[in-house]
């Protein structure tokens, strides 16, 4: 039993389980085929099998190789922006101006 008083415990094992959501996937044809094929084997449903998969890939480690994007900052980190001279009219006249009406 947790915090909330709920026990968190279903036929699969110990988990935090409070509900339960349909939703559909879509999976390929061979995948969903031996899903179903390593549930009959195994003598558990197909939902099983499926949480299982999931909650194997979001307890590991991160990837990594995930992207980390490159630090393209320029000018002075410590400069005062350019902009705070301008009021907001003064900055949506700007923007919204013809180039070149000045």
């Amino acid at each position: 039993m947790d915090e909330s008083g709920f026990a968190a415990v279903n036929s699969y094992g110990a988990g935090s389980w409070y509900g339960r959501m349909k939703t559909t996937i879509d999976l390929q044809d061979q995948l969903l085929v031996r899903a179903k094929r390593h549930a009959r084997r195994t003598g558990r449903p197909l939902r099983a099998v499926v949480e299982e998969g999931l909650l194997r890939v979001l307890s590991g480690p991160e990837p990594a190789n995930s992207y980390v994007m490159p630090d393209l900052r320029a000018g002075d980190p410590d400069a005062r922006n350019p902009l705070d001279t301008y009021s907001w009219p003064e900055l949506r006249a700007a923007i919204y101006s013809e180039p070149g009406a000045d």
